[in-house]
């Protein structure tokens, strides 16, 4: 096929797989559509079929570390975590709507970081929406922190993210490193957001709230947090031994799904649904859809515009086009198509379109497949999200995010 054609086609196709992906009519998995398109690119030779196994390649062991940590975190909810984390903090909160919304925080914050932002979409925003319910307050403001933290609280590790395991693989840092490179950029951006959250949310924190119902308080499941903190203690040890972090994370998936089994709390059948087979395909599939795109153009267009160096400019006008990109075109394909273009000026432009891709998805709804996932569950809950007021909210509180993000990064990089 030729260049022109090559690329009207790889542009229509993924254009046609992120609309689904958004809209996903009947409830249809996103692989329906995506399946096929990469397909299509491959039999019309919009991308040679090197190229498709090239990056079915590449991101094998990502799609493989999703699928076990995807396992890991419903099997932490099969446990009884998420219900716990509930518990804490309906008491901690006391009825009071600011110390839920700050309870709200810290908990989607570390659970984002290490269980991966869809443990906080899927599991703690259900249990968000019953804790404000039984303590007798507004829902939005905390509902709305799942979102927002789910995006920006992703920050801190590689496996707190599909995007952070795309950076980790091209940037070339350990795992320590990298986290202790993105720690101050992490506090960063979720302290300015609870600073803007307070402020934006201050009618709803101030509302008097109704007296909490009572509730029970379950145990808090040692065995799921000591699975968890092993886990989290072997992607150090791997990484320091070269091993993909995708082993250490099958190995907690296995222990606490087995201990499942094993307990007749689960099905063989309900360790493969939880391990989402149709998304892993959709992750590979829209994989290879982007890569037409980058080979047919686009990645000549924005290796124009792409700022090249490390200092603090450069990395605020990557982190800008990375999230520019992010709501365009969904933070997935946007981390794909940047990461080749930045490697070149070293980890700090990598961790700057990492930024970018993560803090800047919270403008839109289509910025990532995480928000799409939370507003199908809010909306599921009878809780109405208006585009206006995610919008304005992300007006206020994307921009700051991010650019104080960037400033902590460049600073991490001159004293780490």
């Amino acid at each position: 096929m030729n260049t022109p054609l090559a690329e009207a086609l790889s542009v229509v196709l993924l254009a046609a797989v992120l609309g689904f992906a958004v809209v996903r009519p009947k409830g249809l998995p996103e692989a329906v559509l995506a399946v096929p398109a990469a397909g299509i690119v491959i039999a019309t030779g919009a991308i040679p079929l090197d190229h498709a196994r090239e990056e079915a390649a590449r991101l094998g062991p990502v799609v493989g570390f999703l699928a076990a940590v995807l396992v890991l975190a419903h099997f932490c909810d099969v446990e009884g975590l998420f219900q716990a984390c509930g518990a804490w903090m309906a008491r901690w909160a006391a009825g009071s709507p600011g110390r839920l919304l700050t309870a709200v925080f810290a908990l989607a914050s570390v659970i984002t970081a290490v269980l991966s932002l869809d443990a906080t979409v899927v599991l703690l925003t259900p249990v968000v929406f019953a804790t404000a319910a039984r303590a007798g307050v507004r829902a939005r403001p905390h509902l709305y922190a799942c979102a927002h933290l789910s995006n920006t609280a992703s920050l801190l590790l590689p496996v707190s993210n599909l995007t952070n395991l795309l950076a980790f693989e091209t940037s070339g840092l350990s795992f320590t490193r990298f986290a202790a490179l993105m720690a101050l950029p992490w506090v960063v951006a979720i302290g300015v957001e609870y600073l803007v959250f307070r402020r934006f949310f201050r009618d709803d924190l101030s509302a008097a709230a109704h007296s909490p119902e009572p509730g029970e308080t379950p145990e808090l499941p040692l065995f799921a947090l000591i699975t968890v903190g092993c886990t989290l203690a072997g992607f150090v040890v791997a990484s320091t031994l070269g091993v993909e972090p995708a082993w250490v994370a099958a190995a907690g998936a296995l222990v606490l799904a087995g201990r499942a089994l094993v307990r007749r709390r689960a099905t063989p059948l309900a360790v493969v649904k939880a391990a989402s087979p149709a998304f892993l395909a959709f992750v590979l599939a829209l994989g290879v859809v982007v890569r037409a795109v980058v080979d047919n153009g686009l990645a000549d267009a924005l290796g124009h515009v792409v700022p090249t160096g490390s200092g603090l400019p450069a990395l605020l006008g990557i982190a800008a086009l990375a999230a520019v990109l992010a709501n365009l075109i969904n933070n997935l394909p946007a981390v794909l198509v940047l990461l080749p273009l930045s490697a070149a000026a070293g980890p700090g432009a990598v961790l700057a379109v990492l930024l970018g891709v993560n803090i800047g998805p919270n403008l839109t709804y289509a910025g990532s497949l995480a928000t799409l996932l939370w507003r199908r569950i809010v909306h599921g809950h009878g809780q109405d999200v208006h585009l206006g007021h995610f919008t304005r909210l992300g007006l206020i509180a994307t921009p700051a995010a991010l650019v104080s993000a960037v400033a902590a990064l460049w600073l991490s990089l001159q004293v780490v």
